[in-house]
């Protein structure tokens, strides 16, 4: 089998290029394409629990603590304690992390758009069902 006859190559390919689009866009705001991704995943009104990030975005711990601390240097971030319970960090945008946000957020939007405007609605119903498969493949079988 050719590799391009893998559903994984294309999978891969296509995720390499998204992500160097992004990495592209998210460097002229001094961002990265990470960064940028874990500023649309915190709450902008309350935080979210710092051990939410990685779970919910599918990175490791050692990858999003160092992002995490990059992004406090910066001052995009700042972790505060929960109000209900005190062991709980919450990591809570900044006025500059949500500005970032709104770029990052506009970049994600307009990108979507785009694509949905050339692929249509019920294209990419199906997509999201190939891709749903794939997801519990990866879970419910070995290689």
């Amino acid at each position: 089998m050719k590799q391009e006859e893998t559903i994984d190559f294309h999978i891969r390919w296509a995720w390499l290029k998204i992500a160097k689009m992004y990495n592209q866009e998210a460097s002229n705001h001094g961002l990265t394409q990470s960064a940028g991704y874990i500023l649309l995943n915190i709450d902008p009104k309350s935080g979210t629990p710092a051990t939410q990030l990685g779970p919910m975005m599918g990175m490791e711990s050692t990858s999003l603590s160092r992002t995490l601390k990059s992004m406090e240097e910066k001052g995009w971030i700042e972790k505060n304690a929960d109000e209900n319970d005190k062991r709980v960090s919450r990591v809570c945008l900044t006025t500059e992390g949500n500005r970032l946000r709104i770029v990052s957020r506009k970049t994600v939007v307009g990108f979507n758009q785009k694509l949905l405007k050339q692929i249509g609605e019920k294209r990419f119903q199906h997509f999201k069902e190939v891709i749903q498969i794939i997801d519990q493949q990866t879970m419910n079988q070995e290689v």
